[in-house]
């Protein structure tokens, strides 16, 4: 089926997260899983809000759109998130067998790349750099925020 909404349009939809984010006082990254052309879930981290290490957007996108489908596997969706996954959430993508991954900007430092798309699920397709520029941007924003 020909999507009639694009890479970029559900990754603006991903921004609105991270800038809930960012609002919040939380690092910007948000995510939305999407199946069948349509938004399934969305989140943004909360890790202040929740005192959890593990509330990253994905791990909480993953948790709503396995809740919505009642399944733990998401072969058939796809993730937007503004920022490059960690191993940790990585994991989570695999154990999912996430279908499709489509992240903004790169993560040099804590990124799963580093350590290979062997972390993910050899299904799971990965596309990078939709809309990198205004993902890059906001991390820079709110990093230099903190440090003023």
């Amino acid at each position: 089926m020909l999507s009639i909404y694009s890479d970029n349009h559900f990754m603006k939809k991903a921004l609105e997260e991270a800038h809930t984010a960012f609002e919040n006082g939380e690092v910007p990254v948000g995510a939305v899983v999407v199946c069948d052309n349509q938004i399934i879930a969305k989140a943004h981290n909360q890790t202040e809000l929740l005192t959890d290490v593990t509330a990253h957007a994905e791990i909480l996108a993953l948790t709503a759109a396995s809740d919505y489908l009642g399944s733990k596997y998401l072969r058939d969706c796809t993730l937007y998130v503004t920022l490059e996954p960690c191993i940790m959430c990585a994991g989570a993508l695999a154990w999912a067998q996430l279908g499709n991954l489509v992240f903004g900007a790169e993560d040099a430092k804590k990124g799963f790349m580093r350590y290979g798309k062997e972390l993910l699920h050899p299904k799971t397709k990965i596309s990078y750099g939709i809309l990198q520029a205004e993902c890059s941007q906001l991390m820079k924003e709110f990093f230099q925020q903190k440090r003023k």
